[in-house]
């Protein structure tokens, strides 16, 4: 039987998650859900590719699309820095707009500036023919999710999804965008739009997030990557129903929920209420001061500047270890777990070399 087949036979028991794993003592399992892990867990962002001379072989003369949809090649790249690097966590090899993509929306991924979408949403009718995505348009990752558990053993695998209000940004803006202007001019001038687009956004992310679970993914992590833009009121106001409707529609699978978003320090506290289970860090904030605005009962992760894996071992050792001296302080702050992992993405030029002895630091503290 293939995986799609011993998918839909499982759907077809009405068992809504029937292949997840029972892998408790998994290190990454344990920080995140407030148990004594047996050793500081580490994974990295942007860790399945990016800078090994592997996926850059096997991503030869292959979109970044047509890749994520491939299960065998999502397997084999997914797979890679668990190899290389011992790392305690698999990320599905995907990207934040696959879910848009496979709900129909003309966007491609173009080298050099990201995702560009060729019609904007930009009116109330616009949002209306917005279309939805539908479990079997993600099919081919939920078999790339059967292949991994299959080969990953006792390590877990994160799956994952943008959150509403970035994957907002993209449609709205038609691309990456410094200032979000359009995006938030929306939300001010025409709320009533911009709600009924972040919900219809949202009803995709949860449709991509519960088709992973579904297929065994053992914790998922939402990416809100632009929400730093915006002020405290504005993510009350215009985000934070959306990003907390995802996670509480995924919560009945049991797993872990990490959030993160990209120059939040002044958020932290707000994205704190959403619902997750793991509030990321980036760089900016130590974790001790980010334990005290997220507030006690939630487990942090971060938080090692990409930009210092290039600074030298000296440098590096350095920096790891206060960060983990850090992390320790908000352990006795109140925090219930720490994930070490970068502020934000492994950055292309990276040595890899210098990845793997981070996770062997990581490892011995």
């Amino acid at each position: 039987m293939s995986d799609l087949e011993d998918t839909n036979a499982a759907m077809a028991t009405g068992t809504k998650y029937p292949f997840r794993r029972l892998i408790p003592e998994a290190p990454l399992l344990a920080a995140a859900t407030g148990r004594r892990p047996s050793h500081r867990p580490v994974w990295f962002m942007r860790q399945a590719g990016r800078s090994l001379p592997e996926y850059r072989e096997v991503r030869a003369g292959i979109g970044m699309l047509e890749s994520c949809f491939n299960p065998e090649l999502v397997c084999e790249i997914t797979m890679q820095p668990v190899r290389r690097h011992k790392v305690d966590a698999a990320i599905l090899f995907s990207d934040i707009v696959v879910p848009l993509k496979a709900a129909g929306i003309d966007l491609d991924i173009v080298a050099g500036v990201g995702p560009v979408v060729a019609n904007p949403v930009r009116t109330v009718a616009d949002v209306a023919v917005l279309p939805r995505l539908r479990p079997e348009q993600v099919g081919a990752v939920g078999e790339a999710v059967s292949l991994l558990t299959r080969e990953l053993g006792d390590t877990p695998l994160i799956g994952f999804a943008g959150a509403p209000f970035t994957l907002a940004s993209y449609l709205v803006e038609g691309g990456p965008s410094r200032n979000h202007e359009r995006t938030k001019a929306l939300m001010h001038s025409d709320p009533k739009t911009w709600h009924a687009l972040l919900g219809t956004i949202a009803d995709t992310t949860i449709a991509f997030l519960q088709a992973q679970l579904h297929a065994g993914v053992d914790a998922i992590q939402l990416f809100d990557s632009w929400a730093g833009t915006l002020s405290l009121a504005e993510y009350r106001q215009f985000v934070l129903p959306h990003s907390e409707r995802v996670l509480a529609e995924v919560a009945d699978a049991g797993v872990p929920r990490i959030h993160f978003g990209v120059g939040t320090g002044e958020l932290l506290g707000v994205m704190g209420e959403v619902g997750a289970d793991v509030v990321g860090v980036d760089w900016r904030i130590p974790l001790d001061e980010a334990a005290r605005r997220v507030g006690p009962g939630k487990a942090l992760q971060g938080n090692l500047d990409p930009a210092v894996l290039f600074g030298g071992w000296d440098a590096i050792e350095r920096e790891v270890r206060r960060i983990a001296a850090e992390a320790d302080r908000a352990l006795a702050a109140g925090a219930t777990g720490h994930i070490f992992n970068l502020g934000h993405g492994v950055l292309p030029d990276t040595d890899p070399a210098v990845l793997t002895a981070v996770v062997e630091l990581v490892h011995s503290l």
